[in-house]
């Protein structure tokens, strides 16, 4: 499986420096995920997430010897997504859905890195270091897989991935550990802030896509939380919320099933198709 993404990616730097000073290809269109739980991804691994499409790639972004994935190494991208022993996630289903609405000649890369039930702050670089000594013994483990500092892990699998593609948005499931946060805005905007600097993007061209927790309607502890998240956009003008109605939730309130997990993944990717991006 490594060595067609080998070959792929070989094709993608050739095709990619005809004409240009370096390898990125517009065709290779990159995702950046993060949050906590749900965007780990704690559903249910079914036969369809399994299967590999050549167009739907993943850059590991932690070691997994249990799965043969390497940090840093591109692979077919099938569940799980975040972590060795992660589950279903929204990311899944926000690929294969842009796939089936771009042309063949466009693929779609993911980036995930994600830690359960972390706050938003353990992404703030001001503050990764008294919150990750700070932090409870059941979250060492995963902080760990990101040598303790999550965000700078993004942006060095974001600097690996932009000699290949183009990052085209960012997708962020976080809040359940920050509800009733009325600052939580002002701290996304900080990180989305720096992953623009660091990664020399533009906003403009650089979507935030931000989904609701689960609904009060399927009995989500922390959907008082949405109300919060729904303000994003007046902090940051690229900032699109992704609505968690009707999405299914499992008895634990916090997270969803992985029907849950599709239809949301589905409306991500609806919302950023909306948006017309070149």
């Amino acid at each position: 499986m490594k060595y067609n993404i080998v070959i792929l990616i070989s094709a993608f730097l050739f095709l990619a420096n005809t004409g240009k000073t370096y390898g990125q290809n517009p065709n290779l269109h990159i995702y950046l995920c993060f949050g906590q739980s749900n965007m780990e991804g704690t559903g249910e691994i079914e036969t369809q997430d399994t299967i590999s499409n050549p167009r739907f790639l993943l850059l590991q972004a932690v070691d997994c010897p249990n799965l043969d994935r390497h940090k840093g190494s591109w692979y077919n991208a099938t569940s799980p997504l975040c972590h060795c022993n992660t589950g279903v996630s929204l990311a899944e289903q926000f690929g294969n859905t842009l796939l089936d609405n771009v042309p063949d000649s466009i693929s779609v890369a993911l980036i995930n890195v994600a830690i359960g039930g972390c706050h938003i702050q353990l992404f703030d670089q001001d503050s990764t270091g008294s919150y990750v000594e700070k932090a409870p013994d059941w979250m060492k483990e995963k902080l760990l897989l990101y040598d303790n500092n999550p965000y700078k892990r993004i942006v060095e699998m974001a600097k690996i991935a932009q000699q290949n593609g183009v990052i085209k948005g960012i997708l962020l499931h976080q809040g359940e550990s920050n509800t009733g946060d009325l600052d939580w805005r002002n701290k996304v905007n900080k990180v989305y802030s720096a992953l623009l600097q660091d990664l020399k993007l533009d906003a403009k061209k650089t979507p935030l896509l931000a989904g609701e927790m689960l609904s009060a309607q399927q009995g989500g502890k922390c959907s008082s939380m949405n109300e919060i998240v729904n303000k994003l956009p007046q902090t940051i003008p690229n900032a699109h919320i992704i609505s968690s109605q009707g999405c299914e939730g499992k008895p634990d309130g916090l997270h969803f099933t992985t029907a849950g997990y599709r239809e949301l993944g589905r409306r991500y990717a609806d919302v950023l198709l909306k948006l017309n991006l070149d």
